[in-house]
């Protein structure tokens, strides 16, 4: 019996017979390989999209030679581009773009349409495109992941790619490739990296890199006797590097230099690599001590530097790659080889062996001892390096995973089995079939074969005035001595940094609902330019696909109230979240995060508003879902260096959620931390914990990228010090309304803030309670129309309006006591007109050098008045920052001194902003001897914040108008013996006649919406205003009821000071008389003889009914109010289902996580704003 097996013959007894003439297998049939080690079998499909034109024919096999260049790299370059070669070069673009946007699920999108017509214009136009970064990218790690000769493959993902296809001199290259070689080598912790250079263009030379390896030892040939001091392979090169004025030293291990030829140059460029640069290991040997007397070394960066990069059917003739060396490399053939350094007898008869008989075995023996010392070396000096066994496992795991993901892994036998101990290794027992796939990386011809040397190049031997300068205007030829060439290489070696480290990127992402996080993230981008290419995004306007092939990634976001992201975050969230999902159904992996969902005390679901929006992507997610990559399964992000700033309050039991699940899911991905995940406290000190993250993390990328030596960091403390704006560079200038239009109010605010503005009038306005201290509460009616809120929906079709739960955002306008207060101080009406048109402009510097007027689209063109009424927040104590810049400006050496403390020590702002909590005006009258100008401070106040509230109406009553239930905030400041101070937004409010126009916008809260299914029972918890969205919520169920249709049960839970603080007493009085409100539960905390009582005791109380209609009736429990109070509700609901349903405490936390994760507990919940400064001195004593 015999079978087929790749075309020949296998015996019963398992050999496999030689067949002369094998039938080739079918291109649709998969090709079965086996492990004969295993007993496995695979079957390989990847080969059908294989490249036809391989090196192999149907009756050659030609895996053995080392070198197949490919004929379409010959040299020279092709003059033009003939129509067969552009119908080519297009059949390939298409393929490769395909290919691409597949990877990114983008097949055959409007940007993959839009893409494609844009190459094909290109192309007709030029003969050529250019790949964008990503595409060259994700075609260079394909290219690694498709070399068939290729071991370490396994690291791919990790490829980290430069784009230097901008540098067009042998100069500019010269300094990318110490860039190169530092980032690579990495202090001996290698780091994979690919170079690419300006790709073959018609008509124009090749950009070349003369060196098979960017580091190599010199080979010098005896005329005499033909023998050869240093490497034999590179004698033929180095007599190249002499032949255009190199003079090596003679040694056996000289580094030769680069030679380099740029496409605009005739001739190469020599220039010598500094020395400090290239990371040697001298070779020693654990046990032999006098392997140390051989005097043998060998450097830490393998790359290679003569080999093609064939991409979408463009080549690429100047692209080094580097990996790190596996033992056998080194110690096998480039020591061992007869043809190389030749050191196995010389090491055999040290050891003592009869190097005189083949039977005492004295080659194989000494080649593991010379193993034996490089493995020893490279870990003794912790420099990166793998013996052959790894490498062989780590290669199987990887065609393991090749052929789980792409159905085949390319491999070529001869090459992956290691040259040492071949049988023992696994790989040696594997049938591989190899094969050609695109992208890839492909041998070229040899650049020095052809080139054509000038006569007197080959007679003096001298090439140094081509190299150095070329020829002059009128083809003169210019000489420069070798000293003069090496003293100007000496230079550049010292700039190259400088020069080429703007081109890594840093992306910069940002996501913000008050526009913090965007000022700190472009105070980030500052300080990132003094190395980078820092780049400044709104996380809602990157482009995720991006994400994988960036090299750093810095987030900077806030969180929306106890958990939840930013609304322009909630995009980036949602498909970074899908990315993780597509890439752990394909890893499953057992490491757990340490971040997760319910970890916090209440255990508040995070991204509520995400998971709404999706149903498929994080609603039924939990953090505890989050895996972490092993070593084995590379995630998407491997390559990416990343670190967050989570910006929040400690008011909120989530605080930092949404920066903290950022940084979870970054991390999940694969992503490798700069820093820890750092969270800045908006009650104390963020700005101070930002700018000490900010210089921790840019010098941790500075290590990282190794461009520590090439930053000052003195100036880079000094950015984050100083004013980016002086009163030189911004000012304000009057605007003539006949030739600009003045926007109104509402059109500002949505410019300014990008929201859907309008007015509403108010309806009525009424107090609904005030107790004996003041507190007071209003009841605000506002007319609404439906295109309004249609709009902010995208349901222009919807009869309803909002619905219960949702938020409304209100703009207050600051008081105007306080505005003409400051307008007078800054002393406006000498140098401005206060109600005139202004606009603020900037001077910036354009790219042609010259400096011009902008205007600072920030805040729109009004008067002085108005931006201080309606856009600048004057209340907030202002930052440190701010008080640094009034600093710069005091004229007493008190106020300066005291100024300068504040804005510098953390602990004596936070005294200060707590103690006083002073608005604008009172800082500037604190300080009289501040003598700043109005347009320089405007420009660094923070806009004045809408304040949310939620609707406490149903549409169902009436659809064209919005309920506003809010407490006005009042409080003395300095320990109550200071001035009164009123919240911005509710004392507004409060003040508001009928039929005053309110500026607001529509936000909908889709998490906090009663139950589709509306027989099931509701619990509402709302003490004090919490209340708000329960009114909505009865008030909608009272009107289903009136057309017939039944609710399912409701209870209510609200909590006062005393009778008198009762929100809607005589309207739940009669709405549970109707029935609407099953039970209402009342709780005082201030009125003697009842004994004090808070909602969770009534909850206590009534714990058999609560738990039976969640239990049994599947019911939802809604909690609104300040975050102290729901913590507290969450803890005592967990003593609720221990009492009523003798639920132990796990088990109780396990309920209440089931009900978070079923959406059947949910939260409104409010930071602590008028009591922050308790709060603040509560957590520093904590602390």
């Amino acid at each position: 019996m015999t079978s087929k097996l790749n075309g020949g013959l296998e015996s019963e007894d398992g050999h496999q017979q030689v067949q002369m003439h094998p039938p080739p297998p079918s291109r649709n049939k998969p090709i079965r390989l086996k492990n004969h080690s295993a007993v496995i079998e695979s079957y390989d499909s990847l080969y059908r999209t294989a490249n036809p034109e391989s090196g192999c024919g149907s009756q050659v096999c030609r895996a053995s030679i080392w070198h197949l260049t490919d004929p379409r790299l010959s040299y020279p370059t092709p003059r033009e581009l003939l129509p067969e070669d552009e119908e080519a070069l297009l059949t390939s673009a298409k393929e490769f773009l395909e290919h691409y946007y597949s990877s990114i699920k983008r097949l055959d999108t409007e940007s993959h349409r839009a893409r494609w017509e844009s190459v094909r214009r290109d192309v007709h136009l030029t003969g050529t495109y250019d790949l964008t970064e990503t595409e060259l990218t994700f075609g260079a790690k394909l290219a690694w992941r498709n070399s068939a000769r290729c071991i370490g493959r396994i690291q791919w993902a990790k490829l980290q790619v430069f784009d230097a296809r901008h540098v067009t001199t042998a100069q500019g290259m010269f300094e990318a490739l110490c860039n190169h070689i530092k980032y690579g080598t990495n202090k001996g912790n290698i780091r994979s990296a690919a170079t690419v250079f300006c790709q073959r263009k018609p008509g124009q030379g090749d950009y070349r890199i003369w060196n098979a390896q960017l580091i190599s030892y010199a080979g010098y040939r005896n005329m005499e006797d033909g023998t050869v001091i240093g490497d034999p392979a590179t004698v033929e090169f180095t007599e190249v590097c002499q032949k255009l004025g190199w003079v090596g030293a003679g040694t056996r291990f000289d580094l030769l230099p680069l030679v380099i030829q740029a496409s605009n140059r005739l001739y190469p460029e020599v220039f010598t690599l500094p020395p400090e640069l290239v990371m040697e290991v001298p070779l020693h040997h654990p046990t032999y001590d006098w392997f140390a007397e051989l005097g043998l070394r060998w450097y830490a960066l393998p790359a290679v530097s003569s080999m093609a990069f064939d991409c979408g059917g463009l080549q690429f003739t100047a692209v080094p790659f580097n990996g790190w060396y596996m033992t056998t490399e080194i110690a096998t053939r480039d020591l061992g080889d007869t043809h190389r350094y030749n050191q196995l007898e010389i090491v055999a008869k040290r050891m003592g062996l009869d190097t005189r008989t083949h039977s005492s075995l004295w080659k194989d023996r000494a080649v593991i001892e010379i193993n034996a010392a490089v493995l020893y070396s490279y870990q003794k000096m912790n420099v990166t390096i793998v013996d052959h066994h790894t490498a062989s496992e780590s290669f199987m795991k990887h065609m393991e995973t090749e052929f789980r993901l792409r159905g085949g892994c390319p491999a070529e036998w001869v090459w992956i089995v290691p040259p040492t101990s071949g049988s023992l290794t696994p790989v040696f027992h594997q049938e591989m079939v190899c094969y050609s796939l695109k992208p890839s990386f492909e041998y070229q011809e040899v650049a020095w074969k052809n080139f054509q040397w000038d006569e007197e190049d080959t007679n003096t031997g001298s090439a140094l005035g081509l190299l150095a300068a070329g020829r002059s205007a009128g083809g003169r030829r210019v000489k420069y001595r070798f000293k003069e060439v090496a003293r100007a290489v000496k230079f550049t070696s010292n700039l190259f940094g400088k020069a080429l480290q703007r081109r890594i990127k840093a992306a910069i992402l940002y996501a913000t609902e008050t526009g913090k996080s965007e000022k700190y993230a472009h105070m980030l981008a500052e300080l990132f330019n003094h190395a980078f290419n820092a780049q400044v995004m709104c996380m809602a306007d990157y482009d995720v696909i991006n994400l994988e092939h960036e090299a750093l990634v810095m987030i900077v976001t806030s969180t929306f109230g106890n958990g939840d992201p930013p609304e322009n975050g909630e995009a980036f969230a949602r498909e970074v979240r899908g990315m993780a999902n597509n890439h752990h159904s394909h890893h499953p992996i057992a490491t757990q995060p340490k971040y997760q969902l319910g970890s916090s005390k209440t255990g508040t679901p995070l991204l509520n508003r995400v998971l709404n929006r999706d149903q498929h992507s994080l609603r039924s997610f939990s953090f505890d879902q989050l895996q972490q990559p092993s070593v084995d399964s590379l995630g998407p992000l491997s390559n990416v260096r990343f670190a967050v700033f989570a910006l929040g309050s400690s008011a909120y039991p989530n605080f930092c959620g949404f920066g903290l699940y950022i940084d979870d899911l970054l991390g999940s991905l694969g992503g490798e931390r700069l820093a820890s995940v750092i969270c800045g406290d908006e009650l104390s000190g963020q700005e101070q914990t930002f700018k000490s993250w900010a210089q921790q993390v840019f010098h941790t990328a500075c290590e990282t990228f190794c461009l520590e030596d090439d930053v000052n960091i003195d100036d880079v403390s000094a950015t984050l010090r100083r004013d980016l704006i002086t009163s030189d560079t911004v000012r304000f200038a009057v605007v003539n309304s006949q030739e600009k239009p003045i926007l109104d109010i509402v059109a500002g605010l949505s410019q300014t803030h990008a929201k859907n503005v309008t007015e509403c009038p108010v309806v009525f306005n009424v107090t609904l309670a005030k107790d004996i201290d003041g507190r007071k509460t209003v009841h605000v009616g506002l007319k609404i129309t439906s295109q309004w809120i249609n709009g902010t929906r995208n349901s222009a079709t919807s009869a309803v309006t909002y619905e219960p739960g949702d938020h409304i955002g209100v703009f207050a306008v600051n008081h105007q006591p306080l505005v003409t207060g400051l307008i007078d101080r800054l002393g406006i009406n000498s140098t401005l007109p206060p109600d005139g048109p202004l606009q603020l402009q900037t001077l910036a510097e354009q790219k042609d050098g010259g400096k011009t007027w902008q205007n600072q689209e920030r805040l729109p063109a009004c008067s002085f008045r108005t931006l201080l009424s309606h856009y600048l927040d004057i209340t907030t104590p202002a930052s440190q920052t701010l008080l640094a810049l009034l600093a710069a400006h005091a004229s007493s050496e008190e106020d300066k001194r005291r100024l300068q403390l504040l804005a510098t020590d953390a602990s004596e702002y936070e005294d200060w902003k707590h103690w006083g909590f002073p608005h604008l005006l009172e800082t500037l009258l604190e300080f009289p001897s501040v003598a700043i100008d109005a347009a320089l401070l405007v420009s660094q106040l923070p806009l004045l914040q809408p304040r949310f509230y939620s609707i406490s109406s149903s549409p169902l009553i009436d659809p064209l108008q919005i309920d506003i239930t809010a407490a006005v905030i009042a409080f003395k400041t300095q320990g109550g013996e200071g001035p009164m101070h009123y919240g911005v937004c509710s004392s507004y409010l409060s003040q508001a006649n009928e039929g005053d126009k309110i500026q607001c916008f529509f936000r909908s809260a889709p998490n906090f919406h009663l139950p589709t299914e509306i027989e099931r029972p509701v619990v509402m918890v709302g003490p004090g205003t919490g209340v708000a969205p329960f009114r909505g919520f009865w008030q909608h169920k009272q009107a289903l009821q009136s057309k017939g249709k039944e609710m399912g049960p409701m209870l209510l839970f609200t909590g006062y000071r005393s009778p008198d603080c009762d929100l809607f007493v005589e309207e739940k009085s009669t709405m549970v008389a109707s029935g609407i409100l099953d039970y209402a539960f009342l709780a005082l905390s201030r009125h003697p003889p009842v004994r004090k009582t808070y909602v969770q005791d009534k909850l206590l109380e009534a714990a058999p009914l609560v738990y039976r209609m969640l239990t049994q009736q599947m019911g939802h429990f809604y909690v609104c109010g300040d975050c102290a109070m729901a913590e507290d509700v969450a803890s005592t609901l967990r003593m609720v289902f221990q009492k009523a349903g003798s639920l132990n405490a796990e088990e109780s936390d396990d309920f209440l996580m089931q009900l978070r994760n079923e959406r059947r507990y949910q939260e409104d919940i409010f930071g602590i704003t008028y009591r922050a400064p308790e709060t603040v001195i509560a957590n520093r004593r904590q602390q």
